[in-house]
């Protein structure tokens, strides 16, 4: 069994900054990718930011430049260290992992955090 638990978000004013952590636990033998996600109420769930347990990095293009995700994969966890934040950042963002458990090391399997609010307002 595998837990993703997430920690951070909140509100701040536009321009601010939010440290968003997740960390995982339980059979884990590695973690292949952490992925962070965010939602919109009425929306689909989009793409932020990526990273692989090489340490290689994607971001959404409107983030380029002011979001950063870095993980420890000794300590399975993930940070995304949101900077200059715009009102159009609000949304409710996700932790996603692709693990490879100790009872089934040759198959990724996706596991998803709770979501954290993340309100960005003056």
């Amino acid at each position: 069994q595998v837990h993703i638990v997430e920690s951070g978000g909140g509100l701040v004013q536009p321009g601010g900054s939010l440290r968003l952590s997740c960390a995982a636990s339980g059979s884990i033998s590695a973690i292949y990718t952490w992925t962070g996600y965010r939602q919109v109420p009425g929306k689909q769930r989009e793409l932020v930011a990526t990273v692989t347990n090489g340490g290689i990095t994607n971001l959404l293009n409107s983030v380029k430049g002011r979001f950063n995700i870095s993980s420890d994969n000794a300590k399975n966890t993930v940070v995304l260290q949101m900077n200059s934040l715009k009102p159009e950042d609000t949304a409710v963002y996700y932790c996603n992992a692709v693990i490879l458990t100790t009872h089934n090391p040759n198959r990724g399997v996706s596991y998803w955090g709770q979501g954290t609010q993340v309100t960005v307002s003056s």
